[in-house]
Parts: structure tokens; sequence; C-alpha cells
């Protein structure tokens, strides 16, 4: 996929880096490493649910990996002096997108049945290729729009066979498809940061930090459920949420987003689906059948026809 430089509306150049390489092992690591982190998420949020409202176990999930985010932040730039320092235009937009994201997903879970969020929630690729080309001018390889196919019908046979057509949650199925639409813009905003020279932990952290405030202001007006856990066990469920599927999940996607194209990436989202139904499969006990094995391995076909061949080039 090619990509056409834009400026940033920062000011000032990005700090010179260190030469982009050609073995790409570890980015892919950081994808996979990610999207199972994030696929733990939905085992956690079931698990806090019967005592923290959905908006406050979304706000939980990003304040309380700040500590972590912060101190990894400052040791990454202590470790890479090369890497921007600030905040730029991009990474805010980031955590606005990320917000929406979360926001929307709950009220997708809340309006519609969970298989029915989940399916519209996977054509996000779909969004970030196509605002990639339009509004980026990159034009997508032929292997990435094959690879997105064969992950599209992989992820509608992993939660098809669950998916209703029911008139009255037509607007809990809008807000599956706007949560793809700002799952998306979080890619392509994250992947523009690090090219502008930030790490992938300043930009983990600045995104979160904007996401923590607007959803404070969520729960402060939407929320209708508890907001703290009465439990140990709903308590650990939160800092796990936060520690595992934000700090470790977001941080690797950052990470991975500093070497592979957002378009490529995106199918996290995909594998992020496989993680999370085989956690809940030996987590909660919800079964598996051959449907969803067939789902899972054109997934994986799709992902390995769309890998990009070599390193992007990043800006000196």
């Amino acid at each position: 996929m090619s990509r056409t430089p834009l400026p940033d509306l920062a000011a000032g150049a990005p700090a010179a880096g260190p030469p982009a390489t050609a073995d790409l092992g570890p980015a892919l690591a950081a994808l996979v490493a990610g999207a199972v982190a994030m696929g733990l998420s939905p085992v956690l949020v079931r698990v806090v649910s019967p005592e923290v409202g959905p908006f406050a176990s979304a706000f939980w999930r990003v304040a309380l990996a700040l500590p972590v985010l912060w101190g990894w932040m400052r040791w990454e730039e202590a470790r890479a002096p090369y890497l921007r320092r600030g905040v730029t235009p991009s990474a805010l937009l980031a955590g606005l997108a990320f917000s929406g994201d979360l926001l929307f997903w709950h009220l997708a879970i809340l309006g519609t049945t969970v298989a029915n969020a989940t399916f519209f929630a996977t054509t996000a690729p779909v969004f970030v290729v196509l605002f990639a080309w339009i509004g980026l001018r990159r034009r997508p390889a032929g292997r990435t729009l094959a690879g997105l196919a064969l992950c599209l019908l992989g992820g509608a046979a992993l939660v098809g066979q669950s998916v209703q057509v029911d008139p009255s949650r037509l607007a809990g199925d809008r807000d599956g498809v706007i949560t793809a639409l700002f799952f998306a813009l979080y890619f392509l905003t994250v992947e523009r940061a690090r090219a502008r020279g930030l790490g992938a932990a300043r930009v983990t952290f600045v995104a979160s930090c904007v996401t923590a405030l607007v959803l404070l202001g969520a729960v402060a007006l939407l929320e209708t459920r508890p907001v703290l856990p009465r439990s140990p066990g709903a308590a650990a469920g939160l800092l796990a949420l936060a520690l595992i599927s934000h700090a470790g999940g977001q941080g690797l996607l950052s990470v991975a987003l500093g070497r592979l194209p957002a378009g490529f990436s995106s199918l996290v989202i995909f594998l992020e689906a496989i993680a999370a139904a085989l956690l809940a499969w030996l987590v909660l006990g919800e079964a598996l059948g051959p449907l969803q094995g067939l789902g899972g391995g054109l997934i994986l076909a799709g992902i390995a026809v769309a890998r990009p061949r070599r390193a992007r080039t990043t800006s000196p």
C-alpha cells in the first residue's frame, strides 16, 4: 500500500530516529499479542458487569492504565532520546476516536445483540482502507483487498449464525457501524502520530488521557448503574481490563503501527474476535462449532495473504 506523506498540524519537524529495517517480525508479534490482550476484554467486561455499569467499566479500563502507561513512556523515551516529545494533533485525535469507539461499542451492546454488535464492529478494516484510499490517496494493493475479503468472510462465519435482523434493534446495529468508523479513525490517527516521531508509549498515554476525560463525562451523564465495584473479584477484573486489554493491547497495537500500515494492522480486529471466542470457550464454557473453526481459518488465511512484504518507509 503506497503512502503519500501529509503534513502534520503540529509545529516543528519530527525527531530523527533509527532507520527502518525490513524485519517485520517484532511488529507482527506485537500485533498478534495485542490482539490476544484485547480479545480478553469481552470476557473481563462480562466478569465485572454484574457490579459495574458499562460506561464505568470503559472509564476504569482506561483510567487505571494511565500510571503504567506514564511509566512506560518515561522508560521508552529514556532509552530512545531521538523520539519526539510533546503532543501532536494526531495523538489527541486518536484519543477522541478511541473515546467514540468505546462509547458506541457499549451503546451497541445495550441496543442490539452481542453478535450483531460484533459483526458490525468487524467492518472497521473496510473503513480503514476506504479512508486511507479516499482521504490519504493510498491505493490499496491487490493482496490487501484479497486478504480483507477473506477476513470479512471469516468474521461473518465466526459470528454470523448468531446475527439477527430485528427492526427494534436497528439503533443498536447503527451504533455498531459507528463503532467501526471510530475504530478505523483510531488506527489511522495512531499511525499518523507514530509517523511524526512519537513513541508508542507516548501515543498510547496521550490518547488514553483524552479518552479518560471523555469517558468520565460519559459516566457522569449516561451511567445509570454502579460506578465502583463491590467485591475484590470485580475490582481485580477491572484492573486486569486496564493492565492487559488496554495498556497491553492498545500499547502493543501502537508498537505495531510504527512499522506496519494501518490497513493491514486493522485486521487485528479479526484476530481479536478469534481470541475472544477461544477465551470465552476456555473461561466461560461457550461452545465452538465447525463454522467458527472455518471462520478462524479464513481470518488467518486472509492475514497471511495481506501481510506486507517489507517495512513501510518512515519520514526522517
